[in-house]
């Protein structure tokens, strides 16, 4: 019989570990999860290929019709050609992965869903789920349908600082009702800090991506606000966007702060690839006091009747919680049990995509949208 250990500080709202009771079973726990890559043009793809070692994972196979770039990666990251197949029709008449990591085109996400789904295969994609409202309504409900995890990877899902952030002003209630919370993410620009051509061929592409900075950063302040207000949709949403550099990127923008409105609170995502330097930082305001995660190991934060702020440095999350992969494994061998609105869950990457669809809205229109 499973016994489950509840682990509210995890940063992961209520989430639980499920603890195996036989031999067999935690055998099978043990074994890496066969994973299939689909897709090599997202960057983020070298977080997986790069982590043999764990021993959690095992890439059974690549999609990547790409063979000049299979090329170039099989050897910065010592994998076998053999593995690469044309197309996902190819690789699944060969091999049978129990989850796939799907690192191409945000737009292709939905091909890979209507591909994978039916077949009962888990599957995590990069952030955001969807470049549109079209597109996730019907990833989810093919998910649901046949009764698979479709999860979204976001680099500050795995920060301590937001674990910590989570415990303070959301279970231990420190700073008291949000009131506004603030997220800064972005950099100098894709093309700037030198990402590969495959990956700036559809970021910058307003079709394939969806949208520029709005959808590749736009994301990140988006999903944690869900986390944060546990799943509550905001009333409204605002966007302005800006083209400061047309000459680097010809069809998006490049700038861009969207406002969210709820009841009692506000919240502010500056997304940008205009930057000095990288940013994934957060300030969370209450009633009674305020909490500013600087990155994912440093925070400060000062509660009511304190003269000045405390700085704290935060350890790395302990696993599963300490990286995409190491979480996919453990979701799938049901280790780890979602709940509502997690940062990875389905049900808070279909309100990011609404929120998103909505910016984009806003920001053609100039109009306040309504959710």
């Amino acid at each position: 019989m499973d016994r489950r250990l509840f682990i509210n500080k995890a940063g992961l709202a209520s989430a639980s570990i499920a603890v195996a009771g036989s031999a067999s079973s935690q055998s099978n726990e043990k074994k890496p999860l066969k994973v299939a890559v689909i897709g090599l043009v997202h960057a983020h793809v070298h977080g997986i290929l790069g982590r043999a070692k764990n021993g959690d994972i095992e890439i059974v196979a690549i999609v990547e019709p790409n063979k000049a770039l299979a090329n170039r990666y099989s050897k910065l990251h010592n994998f076998s050609m053999e593995l690469v197949y044309d197309t996902m029709d190819q690789m699944i008449a060969k091999v049978k992965p129990e989850a796939v990591s799907v690192f191409c085109s945000t737009y292709d996400h939905l091909k890979a869903v209507e591909f994978f789904a039916p077949r009962g295969i888990h599957i995590m994609v990069e952030k955001p789920l969807a470049v549109s409202v079209s597109h996730v309504n019907k990833m989810r409900e093919l998910a649901l349908k046949h009764n698979i995890q479709l999860l979204t990877n976001y680099e500050t899902s795995w920060y301590g600082t937001h674990k910590k952030a989570w415990q303070y002003m959301i279970e231990e209630h420190k700073g008291g009702d949000l009131r506004k919370i603030v997220f800064h993410t972005g950099h100098l620009g894709p093309i700037e800090i030198g990402t590969s051509k495959e990956f700036i061929e559809w970021l910058t592409d307003p079709v394939l991506n969806g949208a520029g900075a709005l959808m590749d950063f736009g994301c990140y302040g988006a999903n944690m606000a869900t986390w944060l207000m546990k799943g509550e949709k905001p009333l409204t949403v605002q966007c302005t966007t800006l083209h400061i550099k047309p000459e680097i990127y010809t069809k998006v923008e490049d700038e861009c702060t969207i406002v969210l409105t709820y009841p009692k609170s506000q919240v502010i995502i500056e997304a940008s690839w205009n930057w000095p330097f990288n940013r994934k930082d957060m300030e969370v305001y209450g009633q009674h006091g305020y909490l500013i995660c600087e990155d994912r190991a440093n925070m400060n934060y000062r509660w009511k009747g304190e003269k000045q702020a405390t700085k704290e440095v935060v350890s790395e999350n302990a696993a599963p919680f300490s990286d995409p992969f190491a979480f996919l494994n453990a979701v799938v061998k049901k280790q780890v049990t979602l709940p509502s609105f997690d940062l990875s869950s389905l049900e808070n990457n279909v309100v990011v995509v609404e929120i998103l669809e909505a910016a984009k809205k806003s920001a053609k229109s100039g109009k306040v949208i309504k959710l």
